[in-house]
């Protein structure tokens, strides 16, 4: 009878990079506090102040958007250049459709 080779095999398991998890841990805990304070906005703020409670809304989520978008998509670490030919057509995109939207109001009134 021929012997079976057995192989075995070793796996080298990294030590993990505490470095790396205390950064997803503080990411993770900025964004509950941001959470948290969109609820506190939620409830506490009096139904008379409806404007003042969007436009914190609106705030508080481009500031989480901003940050998802600088952590999870690296765009924080990239070179400005990167940055600036992302940010500049969103903000006119963004531009064109409250544009859009105020005009077509305005005709919708004037018919």
């Amino acid at each position: 009878m021929a012997h079976a080779h057995q192989e075995t095999v070793h796996v080298n398991v990294l030590p993990p990079d505490r470095a790396k998890i205390k950064k997803l841990w503080m990411t993770a805990l900025i964004l509950l506090i941001i959470t948290i304070l969109e609820f506190i906005v939620a409830f506490t703020v009096p139904h008379e102040y409806k404007d003042l409670r969007v436009w914190i809304f609106i705030t508080m989520t481009i500031v989480k958007a901003a940050y998802i978008v600088g952590e999870f998509m690296h765009l924080r670490y990239e070179v400005k250049v990167l940055i600036w030919s992302i940010l500049i057509p969103m903000i006119f995109i963004v531009w064109m459709l409250v544009a859009f939207l105020y005009e077509g109001m305005a005709i919708s009134n004037v018919r």
